[in-house]
């Protein structure tokens, strides 16, 4: 087996998603950018200064056609699929829930569930069939998947989908040596996370600012959970700002 591992890395034209394409690459992996803008997708691409071993490929993680058929050029590129980072994913709101936009809710089912999904089956699918066998699957869960915030009804709900998603795929997993584990961020500093900076709502209805950290510290974390042998699995890690209302919140 060629020593250089190959990750597909979803949501990855910015935030969490690209700072960590960027930090496998220059980790030594061959890494895939995946996301719908190409353009976004082929900046992280020139940032990362991979060479051939970093590639942009656009693609919808709604569309379970364009999933599999992303897979399939992936396998065709680098021969093979180590590591899934399924990171994509869209908040709305804030909104009481009998005021949420059914299209945005059936929109963040898509793309944060369903998306989720069709990457891990098209994944697993490669990981299973693939010489050697295994590989290793990492979701994006959000400190979501456990509390939720005021107003947030559809991400938090396709959150804690997410949880259930990581412990099918664990268990599944096991007899094809594809391990699978989830990584719950509060406040890492996004696009997503610039209104915490600014004021957000709080359980109680106040609006304040909460503390955030550096995205790098994610990608650190994403890239540990990575290099594990597929003997050893992180099957949920919470990194967080130390000082954010989660633990309590409410």
């Amino acid at each position: 087996m060629d020593t250089v591992r190959t990750a597909v890395i979803t949501g990855a034209g910015s935030g969490i998603g690209k700072v960590t394409a960027i930090t496998l690459v220059k980790a030594g992996w061959n890494v895939v950018f995946v996301g719908r803008r190409q353009n976004l997708l082929d900046e992280g691409v020139a940032a990362a200064g991979g060479g051939e071993r970093a590639v942009a490929l656009a693609c919808d993680v709604a569309k379970s056609v364009e999933v599999e058929a992303l897979f399939d050029k992936v396998v065709d590129r680098f021969g093979r699929i180590d590591m899934l980072f399924n990171n994509a994913g869209v908040s709305f709101g804030p909104y009481a829930p009998d005021e949420f936009p059914v299209d945005q809710w059936d929109q963040t089912v898509a793309v944060n569930l369903n998306g989720a999904f069709y990457c891990a089956r098209a994944a697993f699918r490669v990981m299973r069939h693939q010489s050697p066998m295994g590989g290793r699957i990492i979701n994006n869960g959000s400190v979501s998947a456990y509390a939720p915030r005021p107003g947030s009804i559809a991400y938090v709900a396709t959150k804690h989908a997410i949880t259930g998603l990581t412990k099918s795929l664990s268990l599944d997993g096991r007899r094809f040596d594809i391990a699978c584990g989830q990584i719950d961020i509060g406040n890492a500093l996004t696009d997503m996370a610039e209104a915490m900076t600014i004021g957000v709502p709080q359980a109680n209805g106040d609006i304040a600012i909460e503390p955030t950290i550096d995205a790098q510290h994610v990608a650190d974390a994403v890239l540990h959970m990575a290099n594990l042998p597929l003997g050893a699995n992180v099957l949920f890690m919470n990194i967080m700002a130390t000082k954010m209302p989660f633990v309590g919140r409410g």
